[in-house]
């Protein structure tokens, strides 16, 4: 099951008490419906408790029943219709359209109080809503073919102190968020705050994860750089060895030498408690670096030597 149908399922589980919130739910799916006009209204759905709520939501909104059957080139798919003029007229009138043309508005005498509001948007997600799954990433929309809806919803998700954008994508008006806090707060304001908990929870862990990852990403490239430091330090020791320069350095340079060639895979850190008497870090670093440089002008004596 997906993720956005665990959000349908969580919020079909909210029980209809009040008659106005039934009426501000049932006005969202109206206006988010796949169609909705003064002859006919139609949901296509394939949630199976979105299809077992819509019937008793509408008659307690409005006293009227949807008229449903299946899709025979989709199994699963349920179509609910209302045709009859009569009911149609009801639910019309309801929702307060614009009754000298086509444009849908939202009914906002219906939505006076937080808590219609929040019904109105859950029904708007019901029927036109989808979000992405957490682990994949934060992404939640609203599509309606109504312009005039998808801009005064806007303006309802701000007066909410959401920050809603907008975008146009085909014949749909699409309202959208990619905050992962303000889709947790969207969810759990709707109804189905336990779904936004598990965001919240997903949320969490990738970004453990991505900090154990970065942890060790960072002490693998530290280590990267202390072995090929050691063997820059260690090839350095071998030239001057070779050249018999060794003998000839002080015995700080001598004891750094010394120690290194027989703790190749020790840090700085490490190979500098273990000096007589210990150093600090930056203190042995200097000695090796000068070691280093040491085996350079040996190298390059003998370039001269040789030409």
């Amino acid at each position: 099951m997906s993720f956005a149908a665990e959000v349908k399922n969580e919020l079909c589980r909210h029980k209809l008490t009040r008659k106005c919130c039934a009426q501000a739910e049932a006005c969202g799916i109206l206006l988010y419906c796949n169609r909705f006009s003064p002859l006919e209204v139609k949901i296509v759905t394939e949630s199976q408790a979105f299809s077992q709520r819509l019937n008793p939501l509408f008659h307690k909104a409005f006293g009227v029943t949807f008229d449903e059957k299946g899709d025979p080139q989709t199994p699963g798919k349920h179509i609910f219709t209302i045709t009859d003029p009569q009911k149609l007229e009801i639910l019309w009138d309801a929702c307060a359209f614009d009754p000298t043309g086509p444009a849908h508005h939202i009914n906002f005498g219906l939505l006076e109080e937080t808590h219609c509001r929040q019904a109105f948007l859950r029904g708007a997600f019901l029927a036109g809503g989808s979000v992405t799954d957490p682990l994949k990433g934060y992404h939640l929309e609203l599509a309606t073919t109504h312009r005039s809806v998808s801009r005064e919803l806007s303006t309802l998700l701000r007066e909410l102190e959401y920050a809603p954008k907008e975008v146009t994508r085909k014949a749909n008006y699409i309202t959208y968020f990619k905050q992962s806090e303000a889709i947790e707060d969207l969810l759990t304001a709707i109804g189905a705050p336990v779904c936004a908990m598990e965001l919240m929870n997903t949320k969490a862990e990738k970004l453990l994860r991505n900090g154990v990852n970065r942890r060790v990403n960072c002490e693998a490239a530290n280590v990267d750089k202390t072995v090929d430091a050691a063997m820059e330090q260690r090839r350095a020791i071998q030239i001057l060895k070779e050249a018999d320069k060794l003998k000839d350095l002080t015995p700080k340079l001598q004891e750094a030498a010394a120690l290194r060639e027989a703790n190749p895979e020790l840090p700085l850190s490490q190979l500098a408690a273990l000096c007589h008497p210990p150093v600090t870090k930056s203190s042995l670093s200097h000695r090796l670096r000068k070691l280093i440089e040491l085996s350079k002008k040996v190298e390059a004596e003998e370039d001269v030597e040789e030409e």
